[in-house]
């Protein structure tokens, strides 16, 4: 079970980081991971030389880091340990010690569970949408209707973890910037597939769109979280979408 889930990570790793040198692939970084990943993790639970035990302790793992996420969500990253996973668990200490053999391991396998769930509840859906405005708004919709829904108890996992590990430096920060990077690149490829596709002004700088957009979502979850402003998500998505209504062109289909 170590060797397959080790191996996981550096491969996720290497693909984020060739995508940052080759921009016409880099849209589909978070896609192309999470399939990659969930292939050979199918293969290697169907291949016969897998003991059922083995296959188990990988259930076990996913089951334990999922829950792991719920609660960095509303406690962090750092309120996250080892006790107090077990006791939400039901499970002993040297039970998940067999799992994570440290507390930054758990952390950093947190935050690839977060990733992994992101891309299953909001990027995968939005690329079943046409390129071009389509994508871009579902990606925009998908993202905010998936934290206003609380997947997780605390909200947005990544903007919580942003804002708690933004100026501590070290391994689970950068890997918290490495997805945010991957995230803020699909919006901005997003852009300029839309203007490509004649929906969007050429003139509108696409990195700028992205940032504001994402700036806009960051928003609503400090609102909603901070300010308990109920309204928060529904007026997020609406400047939005005014603000996507402004760069539009006359080809650019309706917002859904």
């Amino acid at each position: 079970m170590n060797a397959l889930m080790n191996a996981r990570l550096p491969m996720a790793v290497s693909v984020m980081q060739e995508g940052y040198h080759i921009n016409e692939r880099s849209c589909y970084l978070f896609v192309l991971c999470y399939n990659r990943l969930m292939a050979a993790s199918a293969k290697a639970l169907a291949r016969s030389s897998v003991p059922r035990r083995q296959a188990r302790g990988i259930r076990t793992r996913e089951a334990i880091l999922e829950r792991a996420v719920d609660i960095s969500s509303v406690h962090g990253l750092d309120g996250l340990t080892v006790g107090h996973l077990a006791d939400a668990l039901h499970m002993s200490k040297s039970g998940l010690f067999a799992h994570f053999g440290s507390k930054e391991e758990l952390q950093l396998a947190t935050i690839d569970t977060a990733r992994r769930i992101f891309i299953e509840r909001v990027v995968r859906p939005a690329f079943e949408a046409p390129k071009g405005m389509p994508r871009l708004w579902k990606l925009i919709h998908l993202w905010i209707s998936y934290v206003e829904k609380r997947v997780f108890s605390g909200g947005c996992f990544f903007t919580a973890a942003s804002f708690e590990f933004d100026s501590r430096r070290g391994a689970v920060r950068d890997r918290i910037a490495l997805v945010m990077r991957e995230w803020i690149d699909v919006l901005t490829r997003a852009v300029q597939e839309a203007q490509r596709a004649g929906h969007i002004l050429p003139k509108i700088d696409a990195a700028s769109l992205a940032h504001e957009l994402h700036a806009i979502a960051i928003g609503a979850h400090w609102a909603e979280q901070l300010l308990d402003d109920r309204r928060a998500y529904a007026r997020s998505l609406t400047i939005s979408r005014k603000m996507l209504a402004r760069v539009a062109t006359r080809k650019s289909p309706a917002l859904g």
